[in-house]
């Protein structure tokens, strides 16, 4: 029998919540914190199946990783740059940061080193960082020859210098190399030609690594990493009168090429507090757009380093409401009405504005977001299949979806094991009755206990 889960129509919603810990600054503070000199806490992490293969791959490297009197406490035992293990076989799940980011890591290291995952990882594409690493001294290639994992290295230290990074497919590659870059025999600049896509990812990569003590120096041509948010973290010069990075607005593009300098160093021990994570927290501001009333989500505001957070705008130009307290973001539902939104800054949220736009006046059209083809599963493609399924009108395109309001109706619809698919469609179920998501358990990839924390936040408006 097939694993299923019913959505219960909701009233009203008048309530908060504090989402887990943010999936993606967790594994780089993780990655930070392995590499660093001296122990390492980590609060208010993030414990789910993308995390766990993280620790668990530290863990076979070497590095001692234990967890705190609470699971969203993480201590870590810093290497001080010097892995452990000679050699390694990493299973990495389906999670494409643990794969791109250790990838990156065990090049540091003196051996070889192997890392595949689960069927659908093995067609997500890696070579362009495979390419990179290989201009940086590192005999890294795929198995297979595919341009996909498994993916072998055999390191014997980065040597550094000057490599060219293609990021049109995922900014991970580029994150992956800066966090293991201060560790280089010498100092590394790695160029970025052509688009950057998901740029506030790379803001927070920076963020994190600054706050272990690793501050990258960044000289863009005339424009800057594109999508940051208005109040996102900036990156200091390494030296006086070095051009920082300045904050811009949502769907900003850069400019060819984009150079990212990283000095020779190594990251500090500290204790690091993992804010909530914003993706999550863009299914419960689509709640509250979709059922009514007012959902606010605590220990997010406008100055967080996550991009996510601008989720919230596309909502306001829609028609909601959205108030920003001392520590909260807060989206009051109002009548919907039809966007035109270039996604690529925040794409991990094009699946939940998809559900929103079922409810709004006119249509809603996404663009700029053709790379999440390559994640978990085609997401266009995904999308606009399960859409039609509840009655919209879904044009699938090469780079985003057109979709057009119709009269909605319930369906069983499938998720692809791709988390954020569950929690997107899961959020039609409020408004609509017959709605019944199937495999509910894939969301134990990022955020194990959202359908109880969804069931709570309704329950909590009753």
């Amino acid at each position: 029998m097939t694993n299923t889960r019913e959505i219960r129509p909701s009233g009203p919603l008048r309530t908060s919540i504090r989402p887990p810990g943010s999936k993606s600054i967790t594994n780089r503070a993780l990655v930070c914190a392995a590499l660093a000199d001296g122990p390492s806490t980590l609060t208010g992490a993030l414990a789910s199946d993308d995390t766990r293969v993280m620790i668990d791959g530290l863990r076979q490297l070497g590095i001692e990783v234990g967890e705190g009197p609470a699971e969203t406490v993480i201590q870590v035992a810093g290497c001080g740059g010097r892995l452990g293990a000679a050699s390694a076989d990493l299973w990495v799940g389906n999670s494409g940061t643990t794969l791109r980011f250790l990838t990156a890591l065990v090049a540091l290291g003196h051996g070889t080193f192997r890392l595949d995952g689960k069927g659908r990882m093995r067609e997500r594409p890696v070579q362009d960082l495979l390419d990179a690493l290989g201009q940086l001294g590192v005999e890294a290639r795929s198995e297979h020859e595919t341009g996909c994992p498994p993916v072998v290295i055999r390191a014997a230290g980065l040597r550094g210098g000057r490599a060219e990074v293609a990021s049109s497919v995922s900014s991970q590659y580029l994150s992956g190399l800066l966090m293991a870059a201060p560790y280089a025999q010498e100092p590394v600049e790695l160029i970025v030609r052509g688009e950057l896509v998901s740029g506030p990812y790379v803001t927070m990569t920076l963020g994190v690594m600054a706050a272990f003590g690793v501050e990258v120096r960044h000289l863009p041509p005339g424009g800057d990493i594109p999508g940051l948010t208005p109040g996102a973290q900036s990156v200091p010069p390494l030296t006086p009168g070095a051009q920082s990075v300045p904050p811009l607005t949502p769907g900003a593009r850069s400019v060819p090429p984009s150079v990212f300098l990283i000095p020779g160093g190594c990251y500090r021990g500290c204790r690091y507090a993992i804010e909530p994570d914003a993706s999550a927290a863009s299914y419960f501001f689509a709640a509250a757009a979709i059922a009514g009333g007012s959902v606010s989500v605590e220990g997010l505001t406008r100055q967080s380093i996550q991009g996510d957070v601008a989720f919230c705008e596309c909502l306001q130009k829609m028609g909601c409401l959205v108030e920003e307290g001392t520590n909260s973001l807060t989206v009051t539902g109002r009548p919907l009405v039809g966007i035109q939104a270039d996604m690529n800054a925040i794409s991990d949220t094009v699946q939940t504005l998809a559900a929103v736009a079922l409810f709004a006046r006119g249509p809603t059209t996404i663009t700029h977001v053709g790379h999440i083809r390559h994640k978990e599963t085609d997401r266009l493609r995904a999308l606009a299949s399960e859409l039609r399924k509840f009655g919209a009108e879904v044009e699938e395109r090469a780079d985003g979806l057109r979709i057009v309001p119709r009269p909605l109706h319930g369906a069983e619809v499938d998720t692809y094991d791709d988390h954020r698919m569950a929690m997107s469609l899961a959020l039609v179920g409020l408004a609509v009755g017959g709605v019944v998501i199937r495999d509910p358990g894939c969301t134990a990839k990022t955020y194990p206990g959202f359908f109880e924390d969804l069931e709570g936040l309704t329950a909590g408006s009753a």
